[in-house]
């Protein structure tokens, strides 16, 4: 899952972190590209990573402690002012935090039910549709074509394997979609209204309070295993710190567009994470449909520019 990240043509890039790295395009642009392939890479190899501890734990409580660590350490480093925010920062905030808790949990619990290639898919949807939704013009409805179409070969691919495709899995995964629709739209919202990170660490106090009662529920208590506690601490790292530490460093040194391009690979680097760290393979054609999901991701982005 590559959750927890914004994907959009609209996307602001913030001004170059020096003039004379501004100055020198050849170097900023490999440095911000090695970085956003290291975030995805980061993103999808957390959710390898997380996969084991679902299927012993849980994936609500997995899902739940990940944005509690998260949100605790940015609560501890950024120390928002809570008490000094008005309501528009507050609706704001809890508007983005839903979208946060549906987009986390609801991803915790399609990849417990389906492969990694198939969950990042669909959920890629979500960003899908809110950069097709900005682009104009009649042709770019023909991305959208293309990525049904390669997420179909990925179904069908999947559909032939014993047991078939578990229709609440794609269920849970189409949520999270709708869950990153709603981060891409707020996150841009939500950037003016609050200085420098305090906008996100609110966002994510709210995303973990909101999935606490779920995690409560699926374990029975709020006394969870310290084994568990130290696997979430891990991947709440993997998942969203060091991606945001390297986005943000990598959106000073390039184009938001060019940036948006780059995060359109993140359904092949899911579906590379899950066969190295799961041994999920993909047949011919569900690469092909990778394929064809990375290239309407690709094409969206260029056609809202």
């Amino acid at each position: 899952m590559s959750y927890d990240k914004p994907f959009s043509p609209a996307r602001q890039n913030p001004a170059p972190a020096s003039l004379e790295a501004a100055g020198r395009p050849g170097l900023g642009a490999g440095l911000a590209v090695c970085m956003a392939v290291a975030a995805m890479v980061s993103v999808q190899t957390g959710v390898s990573l997380a996969v084991p501890v679902i299927h012993d734990h849980g994936a609500l409580s997995t899902s739940s402690l990940r944005l509690c660590w998260a949100a605790l350490v940015l609560l501890l480093v950024v120390r928002p002012p809570l008490h000094r925010y008005g309501a528009a920062q507050w609706r704001a905030a809890l508007i983005l935090g839903g979208g946060m808790a549906v987009m986390s949990l609801s991803f915790f619990l399609a990849i417990e039910r389906l492969p990694q290639h198939l969950t990042v898919a669909l959920e890629f949807c979500g960003p899908l549709a809110v950069a097709a939704l900005g682009a104009r013009g009649w042709r770019a409805l023909a991305w959208p074509l293309l990525a049904a179409a390669g997420i179909g070969l990925l179904v069908s691919g999947d559909a032939r394997v014993e047991g078939g495709v578990d229709p609440a899995g794609m269920a849970f995964a189409l949520l999270a979609a709708a869950g990153w629709g709603v981060y891409i739209v707020m996150m841009k919202r939500i950037g003016p209204a609050f200085p420098g990170l305090q906008g996100l660490a609110v966002s994510l106090m709210v995303a973990a309070l909101l999935s606490l009662p779920f995690a409560a529920a699926e374990a029975g208590t709020l006394r969870f295993p310290w084994e568990q506690l130290a696997y979430t601490a891990g991947l709440a790292v993997l998942v969203p710190l060091v991606p945001y530490i390297l986005e943000i460093n990598a959106l000073r040194r390039m184009p938001a567009a060019t940036f948006g391009v780059l995060m359109s690979l993140e359904p092949a680097v899911g579906a590379t994470t899950g066969w190295v760290f799961l041994g999920q393979g993909m047949s011919a054609a569900q690469m092909l449909g990778t394929g064809l999901v990375v290239a309407a991701s690709a094409g969206v982005v260029r056609a809202g520019r």
